[in-house]
C-alpha cells in the first residue's frame, strides 16, 4: 500500500531587523562576498555570509538609519542596496 506524500518543508529564516520567521523565498538576502563586497541575491546561492531582511519598506528604512546590516555583515552598507531592495519591493507589489 503506498504511503501519502509528506507536505515538503518550507525553510523559514529569521529577519534581522524585525527579528520575525518568514519563508526564505519572501525575503531579501543581502551578502558580503568573499571579496568584501555586498549584493542583493535574488537566487539565494551567492557564496558569502548572508542576513535576511523582510519584504518590508519599514524593516528596510530602519536598517538603512540603525546601520543593522553593517553590523550582521561586518562591512559598510552601501546606499545602494537599500534602494536595490526598496526598487524590488516596489515592482514586486506592482505585479
Amino acid at each position: 500500500m503506498a504511503q501519502p506524500l509528506k507536505p515538503k518543508k518550507v525553510p523559514m529564516r529569521k529577519c534581522v531587523i524585525t527579528n520575525e520567521q518568514h519563508p526564505k523565498m519572501e525575503m531579501f538576502r543581502v551578502v558580503r562576498t568573499p571579496e568584501n563586497t555586498v549584493v542583493v541575491d535574488l537566487t539565494g546561492k551567492v557564496r558569502g555570509h548572508g542576513a535576511y531582511v523582510c519584504k518590508k519598506k519599514s524593516a528596510i528604512q530602519n536598517a538603512m538609519k540603525k546601520k543593522t546590516l553593517d553590523k550582521h555583515l561586518e562591512v559598510a552598507v552601501p546606499d545602494t542596496i537599500y534602494e536595490e531592495m526598496l526598487e524590488l519591493l516596489e515592482k514586486e507589489s506592482n505585479k
